[in-house]
This record gives structure tokens, C-alpha cells and sequence, in this order.
């Protein structure tokens, strides 16, 4: 059945991105309304305008203007991405079927910073007809601000295994960036304190000191950018890192295929990192910190390292051992890709989050 669908999301964010185009795919009718606007192929992106004046009424002129622009789409269901804050604004419009998807901190963290943040959250939760996380850990975090067990639905983000494969593997990359006959370990997260990019940074000396050659990409971007790259030149480590900015979605899959080691040093996942399951369906051996759901995918010497939070010491000795082990750094990729195709399937996440969306129609038309 064709459905026409709403999202309230992020237009920029690729996982945003990612879940519109999929269902633009499958034949839907696909509007998105976003704050900023990126176009997207297929699906029409409604870009909600900024306030510039009496913003003391900011919340309910943009709670009206969400509601006027859905009431000229007329969708069938409203799908919105972040309990906090795109979330409260969908509990305000009392739209239903309403779904809301937790990405994370949204629930993990802010609740617990603020009692008036937590009674927003709760609030925005209770008027969803449906809450999807992508983590186990999470279900008992949503419970506990009072959700309905019945009304959770886990549905991982998924991974596309076709782009994301050991067969991207690619020269190119390491030609661009000057690195062609070094070892590799590559980074993904953004340069913010919660991805703790810093601790990779000071493993990168106790490496050089054992495997001089390693070079380190450390993609993406955030507040910390400038003062990562001094800490570098401080350790005098700068000649051995690239910091490469925001690597484009098309170009990732031979980022990853063409290194030889996958690091996230995050202090706080909601279920696997998009990054992760992106580097392990690439055939690359991970180390990640011990956090959220990530020993649940991530076996610890079995298809990939578990180390603790701001441990440089014993994340430099896992990269190193991996450097030195080709045989292991072989067969941790090739079980963890196996690990994402039999439990992170994009297309089958996502057959499932549709028929959510058409059991959550039909209860309404009755």
C-alpha cells in the first residue's frame, strides 16, 4: 500500500537522509520538514521558516507553522526523528499516528540534566503512538520516562552491505592524501568531547613509537576541531594525522574498505554506531569503547577489541597488536561484517519500520 508519510528530521543528517530516500524508494509519498533545507531526490523537503522576531513566542509560532504545513500535506502518519527537541514540537501538534524516533543523547542524557527538561521529554514520549530506539539498552531508559514497553519498538538504522563492502576497497583515498604504502586507522566521529577524539590522539605517540609509519585519518568535524589539532602539534604527532573534514556518504565506503583499522573512542552510544557497523560491513577490524550496546556487537577479541573509556595506553597497545597480526586483523573483519548482515540489515530494518507505519494506519482508519 502507497502511503504518503511526514518526517520531521534534520534534512542535513545523513541518517535522516538515508531513511526518507528509503522509503522514497519503496513508492511512498515522502515529505520531509526540516529547519535547515537540503534537497533530496524524491522526496519533498519542506523547510520551516526562522523566527527573527518576538521569539519569546518562538515555541508555539513554530508548533503553528508545523501544523499549517501538515495540514497541507495531509499525510497519513507523522514520523519524527529526536524526541528532544523535534519530538516536543510533534506532541504539540496532536498529530496521530505519531511515531518518534529516540537517536540517543536526546534520552540518555538530557533528562538527566534538567527536571523540566526530563517532564518535556516525558511529555513528548506519552503523546507518541509508537517510539522506535536503536538500542536494547535504551528500552529500559524509555520505560523508566514512562513509555509503554507495548509502544517500543526497536528498529536498528541499518546498514546498506552493497555499498558498504570489502570490495570498495580502493587505492584512492590513501593516493589523495599522500599515505599510499602506510598502515591505517581511521576515525569517524565528530570532533566534539562526547566522541573523546582527544584519547585517540594520545595513542597516536605510543603507536609511532612501535610502528612509525602508521598514519591516522581523523575525519569529520565540531567545536573541538582547533584545539585537537593542537594537541597534535603539542605531541608532535602532526606529520602522522590527517584531519580530513567531513567525508562526503559516497566517498566513505573506500575511506573505509582502504584502511586497516576502525577506532571510535565515544563515552556515550545509543546502540552501534553508524560509523561502526558501516567500518565492520567493510571487512574492518574495530575498536571501540566499552559503552551502550557495543559489547552486545562487538565481541572482545573475537571479532574486534572492547577497550575502556579514556584509556589511550590500552588502545594504542589493541591498534598495535592488530598492526602487527594480519591473520587476526583478517578474521576479526570477516566476523564482524557477518555480525552486521545477519543482524543489521538496512533493508530488512526498514521492511519492518513499514510495516509499523501501515499497522499504525490501519489502527487510526478504524
Amino acid at each position: 500500500m502507497r502511503m504518503k508519510i511526514c518526517f520531521l528530521g534534520n534534512a542535513e543528517s545523513v541518517h535522516t537522509q538515508r531513511w526518507v530516500r528509503c522509503f522514497a524508494a519503496k513508492g511512498h509519498d515522502i515529505h520531509l520538514l526540516s529547519f535547515s533545507y537540503e534537497p533530496i531526490e524524491d522526496v519533498s523537503v519542506h523547510k520551516i521558516p526562522k523566527i527573527t522576531r518576538f521569539r519569546v513566542i518562538a515555541f508555539p509560532f513554530r508548533v503553528y507553522q508545523i501544523r499549517k504545513i501538515i495540514g497541507r500535506i495531509h499525510p497519513a502518519i507523522l514520523h519524527v526523528h529526536t524526541v528532544s527537541p523535534l519530538g516536543i514540537y510533534g506532541a504539540f501538534l496532536g498529530f496521530h499516528p505519531l511515531v518518534l524516533t529516540a537517536w540517543g543523547s536526546d534520552v540518555l542524557i538530557g533528562p538527566k540534566q534538567s527536571k523540566l527538561f526530563k517532564y518535556v521529554v516525558e511529555y513528548a514520549l506519552k503523546k507518541a503512538d509508537c517510539v522506535t530506539c536503536d538500542a536494547e539498552h535504551m528500552i529500559g531508559v524509555l520505560t523508566e520516562l514512562g513509555v509503554n514497553p507495548e509502544k517500543i519498538n526497536p528498529i536498528y538504522f541499518g546498514t546498506d552491505t552493497r555499498k558498504f563492502s570489502p570490495e570498495q576497497r580502493s587505492n584512492t583515498p590513501k593516493e589523495e592524501l599522500g599515505i599510499l604504502h602506510s598502515p591505517v586507522i581511521i576515525s569517524l566521529r565528530s570532533l566534539e568531547p562526547i566522541y573523546d577524539v582527544e584519547s585517540l590522539i594520545k595513542a597516536v605517540p605510543l603507536v609511532l613509537n612501535e610502528i612509525p609509519s602508521t598514519t591516522f585519518i581523523i575525519a569529520g568535524d565540531g567545536s573541538q576541531k582547533a584545539e585537537l589539532k593542537g594537541l597534535a602539534e603539542s605531541l608532535g604527532i602532526s606529520d602522522s594525522i590527517r584531519f580530513v573534514g567531513f567525508i562526503p556518504n559516497d566517498e566513505l565506503p573506500q575511506y573505509l574498505a582502504s584502511s586497516d583499522v576502525y577506532v571510535s573512542t565515544s563515552l556515550s552510544d545509543a546502540g552501534l554506531a553508524a560509523s561502526t557497523a558501516e567500518a565492520m560491513a567493510c571487512g574492518l577490524p574495530v575498536i571501540v569503547t566499552d559503552f551502550g550496546d557495543n559489547s552486545k556487537w562487538i565481541k572482545d577479541d573475537i571479532n574486534g577489541f572492547v577497550v575502556p573509556t579514556k584509556s589511550p595506553e590500552t588502545l594504542a597497545s589493541k591498534i598495535i597488536y592488530l598492526l602487527q597480526h594480519e591473520d587476526k586483523k583478517r578474521e576479526f573483519g570477516q566476523a564482524g561484517r557477518k555480525v552486521i548482515e545477519e543482524r543489521n540489515n538496512y533493508e530488512r530494518e526498514m521492511g519492518k519500520m513499514e510495516k509499523l507505519y501501515n499497522e499504525l494506519i490501519e489502527r487510526y482508519r478504524r
